[in-house]
């Protein structure tokens, strides 16, 4: 089932997320990496808001929410729709974008700085494509 959200044109790069996660060993790498279960909060132009979460700290799971049956989110990374699409296609930087209050982060800052690794998989996914 997909998780992309037609008013959220970015939220493909969850799909890409979810499928680079299918692989027991990039999963498995992913999750000693991220420690943590990341939460996206995107507002489109219409100021709309969705949120999506990426398990990394137990299941390596991708999903619509802020976590997975019930759990709560470490991290919540809210930003725009846009600004996500460029962070995804390494057009922007996260810190840049938090320095610059395009980026709200609640929870563990250090472990959200973490989050850049989990998107770099998306475009990896997305770049094979």
């Amino acid at each position: 089932m997909s998780l992309k959200n037609d008013s959220f044109p970015s939220s493909e790069a969850f799909d890409l997320i979810k499928a680079s996660l299918t692989d027991e060993k990039e999963r498995t790498s992913a999750i000693k990496k991220g420690g943590a279960i990341f939460a996206f909060t995107l507002t489109n132009p219409k100021n709309e808001t969705d949120t999506w979460y990426i398990d990394l700290k137990s299941s390596g799971s991708v999903g619509k929410g802020l976590g997975p049956d019930g759990k709560k989110a470490d991290i919540v990374l809210s930003l725009s729709d846009e600004n996500f699409a460029k962070l995804i296609e390494g057009k922007a930087n996260a810190q840049k974008l938090f320095m610059s209050g395009k980026l709200k982060v609640k929870g563990d800052i250090m472990k959200a700085s973490k989050a850049e690794t989990i998107l770099k998989a998306a475009q990896n996914k997305k770049a094979k494509l």
